[in-house]
């Protein structure tokens, strides 16, 4: 009987135990670790995310639209500038996240001028159009502010910003964007005006969802340059300019390079030799921006034009782009002596072009 007991005072004192253990609220040591210091002093200045191996348009466009809103535009746009020399395939979307960058600015600043204090060209001056879409869209009288933004100097980057401003507070209304063009009264203004309203139709900024709806894709793909060939003369240059843009980017350049050669075969279905001249230079536009860091392929590609008059003239595209992205002139002296043969006698021989034409 006592040896009964015995056994049965263990069993309650094991189950006791067993009971306690399952039931103590443990401490974790690592939570020492988290505890609240017991100094004081300022909180520890949160981390910078590090550098991505690779930019992309969304990550590059939210860290410099950070950096300029903590420091200021001129900071941001330095940035850039040297993160496309680091990574030259960000060229081929730095000229909208310098948009991005001038829209900021001007929210930050609420003045045209304090904003365009801090311009810098880099990617063809894409800071300043941004600036200038801001402002007409913030503007109770857009028209009115067409002919007066720009003035007095009224050179044709700004113009082309204009271009830009006037597709943007009209939604890819190319008509209604046209007419504000037509408000300057030099053919020259007129047509820079127009290479920012075609550009701004075949590449609407991702962040104004209104102007992608209004992007009409089905035309796009069913009608052969459209709409070049309805639009007046002045205005036809720039539409078959740009419009290899939208080609490109529906035909995979990135992943697919072969749509390089293929977009000079269909500049081609241009009806007039202008239309089919300017869709050319366009595609060696296109080539230069987004393949800046390999001019040798590039070049390559326009050689392999379908048609013999079209290979100096996508050079010239070449070297057009080539002067708008370093804002200078220096593609005879360093991008020329980059490339052999046929192309780079077209180099040494092409005319800047446009001066605007990013």
């Amino acid at each position: 009987m006592g040896r009964a007991t015995a056994l049965l005072a263990a069993f309650c004192l094991f189950a006791a135990g067993v009971w306690a253990v399952a039931t103590t609220a443990w401490a974790v040591p690592v939570a020492v670790a988290s505890a609240p210091p017991t100094t004081t002093g300022p909180s520890p200045t949160p981390s910078v995310p590090a550098t991505p191996a690779l930019w992309t348009q969304s990550t590059l466009r939210t860290h410099l639209v950070a950096e300029l809103n903590r420091t200021d535009p001129g900071v941001a746009l330095d940035d850039l500038e040297h993160i496309t020399e680091v990574q030259p395939q960000v060229s081929r979307f730095c000229h909208p996240v310098a948009h991005d960058l001038g829209h900021a600015a001007l929210k930050k600043y609420g003045s045209f001028s304090k904003a365009a204090a801090f311009r810098n060209d880099v990617c063809g001056s894409g800071y300043l159009h941004g600036i200038v879409e801001e402002t007409l869209a913030q503007s109770p009288d857009p028209v009115a502010a067409v002919t007066t933004l720009c003035a007095p100097q009224l050179a044709a980057s700004c113009i082309h910003g204009i271009g830009h401003g006037a597709m943007f507070v009209s939604h890819l209304d190319v008509s209604k964007a046209e007419r504000l063009c037509d408000r300057f009264g030099q053919t020259y203004q007129v047509v820079a005006c127009s290479e920012g309203v075609f550009m701004q139709l075949f590449e609407p900024d991702e962040d104004d969802p209104a102007a992608l709806a209004q992007l009409p894709a089905q035309r796009l793909a069913a009608e052969p340059l459209y709409p070049c060939p309805e639009q007046p003369s002045v205005f036809q240059s720039a539409c078959y300019f740009y419009a290899p843009i939208y080609y490109l980017q529906t035909h995979d350049y990135v992943n697919h390079p072969a749509s390089f050669v293929q977009a000079l075969s269909w500049c081609l279905n241009a009806p007039t030799a202008g239309g089919q001249q300017s869709c050319t230079r366009g595609t060696g536009s296109r080539l230069m921006k987004y393949n800046i860091d390999r001019p040798g392929w590039t070049a390559a590609q326009c050689e392999a034009a379908p048609q013999p008059w079209q290979r100096p003239a996508c050079v010239g595209g070449m070297v057009s782009y080539w002067n708008v992205n370093f804002h200078d002139k220096s593609a005879r002296t360093k991008l020329c002596p980059q490339l052999d043969g046929a192309a780079a006698v077209a180099c040494r021989s092409a005319s800047g072009g446009s001066t605007s034409a990013d």
